[in-house]
């Protein structure tokens, strides 16, 4: 081999180090489009809390939230609320009223029920209600669960021009306007659980939230309410970890060997180039993990033969 192979071999070996070096991509996603991705969320396995896991997905730069009864386009996260707002395209609003169950609704797996739920500021509208629908049974006369939520109800929803376009007038809850259930009926996540419009009976549903009640009518009732499901969520445990470690630059996440091997996961700091079990600032074993991909480690070995031969 000459000087000149040689030092053309060195020089390929120290420019790919360099490239592990230079590579500053976070170990996580931060943003889908115009939505930043954060703990305890995650886009790509072993990222956010493991509670949360295939709960997002990032499509054609549009954040999908998906769960038991369906899948909603997020259109905002709030951290600092610690809540998601949803849209559901199948959904009533005050503009067009949907029916034949097209909706969602919100159901979500019992694994999920403790730390993800609507506010209770988010009112839903269940529409076309048939009378044998769980919501009226053991509720006669004027005792049904209907009921305003945080100042939004269905009486103000009656008003919206969604309804000129229904072949029959809305039926009111009372006696005063006949028998059988209301055509709206108002009620909150917490009572019933979970809205499943095929368990419940219903040909279609408005989700409506707003965090200024007290402004409500002065918006105009329905019109000026917020079409959406507006989720809450928690995070069990990890707040510590996760401080120190974002406190690093670092990224918290879950060792995913761990998390498919025996079921239960091992917390990680997601650095620069390596993982660790506390923080960035620790001490690592090696300087940077350098990876290369298929394409780069084929070239480095083609480079390699045709510079010794």
């Amino acid at each position: 081999m000459t000087i000149a192979t040689l030092s053309l071999v060195v020089a390929l070996i120290s420019s790919l180090a360099c490239y592990g070096h230079a590579n500053p991509t976070h170990p996580c996603r931060s943003y889908c489009g115009n939505i930043t991705i954060d703990y305890p969320f995650g886009l790509q396995s072993g990222c956010g809390h493991p509670g949360f896991k295939d709960l997002l997905f990032c499509i054609n730069d549009v954040l999908m939230f998906h769960i038991s009864s369906g899948s909603y386009r997020v259109l905002d996260v709030d951290y600092a609320y610690q809540s998601l707002t949803l849209h559901d395209p199948h959904m009533s609003t005050c503009d067009s009223i949907v029916l034949g169950r097209r909706g969602n609704g919100f159901v979500v797996h019992e694994s999920f029920a403790p730390y993800l739920n609507p506010t209770p500021d988010n009112v839903f509208m269940l529409i076309g209600c048939s009378a044998q629908s769980p919501l009226f049974q053991g509720f006669p006369g004027k005792h049904y669960p209907c009921q305003n939520v945080s100042g939004m109800g269905c009486e103000e929803y009656y008003g919206c021009p969604a309804w000129d376009d229904m072949d029959i007038a809305p039926r009111r809850i009372g006696s005063t306007y006949g028998p059988g259930p209301p055509e709206c009926c108002a009620i909150a996540f917490e009572a019933i659980k979970a809205v499943n419009l095929s368990k419940l009976g219903c040909e279609g549903y408005s989700s409506a939230y707003n965090l200024a009640p007290l402004r409500l009518e002065a918006e105009g009732g329905a019109f000026g309410w917020s079409y959406g499901i507006r989720v809450k969520y928690s995070v069990q445990g990890q707040d510590v970890f996760c401080k120190a470690c974002e406190a690093t630059g670092g990224s918290c996440g879950y060792n995913v060997v761990d998390d498919k091997s025996s079921g239960s996961t091992n917390s990680l700091c997601m650095c620069v180039g390596w993982n660790s079990t506390s923080n960035c600032d620790s001490v690592r074993s090696t300087s940077y993990s350098l990876t290369w991909s298929p394409i780069e480690a084929l070239a480095f070995v083609i480079l390699l033969i045709s510079a010794l031969y």
